[in-house]
């Protein structure tokens, strides 16, 4: 037995699309929904690269910046005994100042001082400067130019960039202009 196909007529509209109007456009909908989540898989893969990007640059950063802020405690435990050396040596009376244990003193401090700069440590220059709240601490005013630093009080000290003691200084309040100026009008 032979099996006959049908008519072309009534086959002509299955044949040609396979599947109906209805059917196309339910598929291309659903392509159109998936290309959409697609590229938002993708953007949320490149969102998350360049997170992990940023974070290994970050913990690189960090990394660099403890190490080299490690001994900053340290360094704050030492400066002050530079201070004390530093106010022992103007405390010496000129007959003393010249004998041995002095010099060898000055030596220790010295090298001291050389050691912590090598790490870097280094003084803040105040006086003469003008105030900076970033650099110095003012622990009074006096007679003086209006905003120079007229007194270091406490030097202060940087670890590279970085302010680990502001100084301490006396800010001039401006009266000595004023006098100036009153006495060259007179």
């Amino acid at each position: 037995m032979m099996i006959q196909p049908e008519p072309a007529e009534e086959q002509s509209g299955e044949i040609e699309t396979g599947v109906g109007n209805k059917d196309i456009k339910a598929l291309e909908q659903a392509l159109s929904e998936e290309k959409e989540k697609a590229e938002g898989y993708l953007a949320n893969w490149q969102r998350a690269q360049a997170d992990f990007v940023n974070y290994k640059r970050r913990s690189e950063q960090e990394k660099e910046e403890t190490s080299k802020f490690a001994g900053s405690a340290l360094m704050l435990s030492l400066i002050p005994i530079l201070g004390d050396l530093e106010r022992a040596f103007t405390a010496i009376p000129p007959d003393l100042a010249k004998l041995n244990w002095v010099d060898g003193i000055r030596l220790i401090e010295r090298k001291l001082r050389a050691s912590l700069e090598a790490q870097g440590l280094s003084a803040i220059e105040a006086v003469g400067e003008p105030f900076d709240p970033r650099l110095h601490e003012a622990v009074r005013q006096d007679k003086g130019k209006e905003g120079m630093v007229i007194e270091e009080v406490e030097k202060g000290y940087r670890l590279h960039d970085r302010v680990i003691r502001p100084s301490r200084v006396v800010v001039g309040n401006g009266e000595v202009e004023a006098e100036r100026e009153n006495n060259r009008e007179n």
